[in-house]
């Protein structure tokens, strides 16, 4: 892996975890940034009249997927495995696909309420973006 690629990976990995160990306060109910649960749940959820946090198993869901993400690009790394290709292709989509959903009225429709709708326009699609673009950078320097 070149050092470019490594770099890339340590970076992406990293904020995956960050944002899995946040999704994991959450399912040990600990409200934070926000410590009541009705604007939290309006920052970060966004559904119309949302006044509660999902409960501790999506939140967990949530966790274990973010960290199988965090962990695939060391898996690529670890040889020459389609599968290993495949899986960061496919997160590669999934993080471009979340981040480009943050500004399509779709979207919009599905998750109005603010700040959330401000915030996934300015902080979650773009850090989706860039997620799925070091995805990319790994998946397609690692073949």
């Amino acid at each position: 892996m070149s050092p470019v690629i490594m770099a890339a990976a340590v970076v992406l990995s990293a904020a995956l975890v960050v944002i899995a160990a946040i999704h994991l306060v959450w399912a040990l109910g600990i409200w934070w940034p926000v410590p009541d649960e009705t604007r939290l749940a309006r920052a970060v959820v966004g559904t119309e009249g949302v006044t509660r946090m999902p409960g501790a198993i999506p939140c967990s869901i949530v966790v274990v997927a973010l960290l199988f993400a965090s962990a695939w690009p060391w898996f690529m790394a670890a040889g020459d495995a389609p599968l290993g290709r495949l899986g960061g292709w496919v997160l590669t989509g999934v993080f471009f696909l979340r981040g480009g959903l943050s500004y399509t009225p779709f979207w919009r429709r599905l998750a109005p309420e603010d700040p959330f709708a401000r915030l996934d326009r300015t902080l979650y699609g773009p850090i989706c973006l860039a997620l799925g673009a070091g995805f990319l950078v790994v998946t397609a320097g690692t073949g």
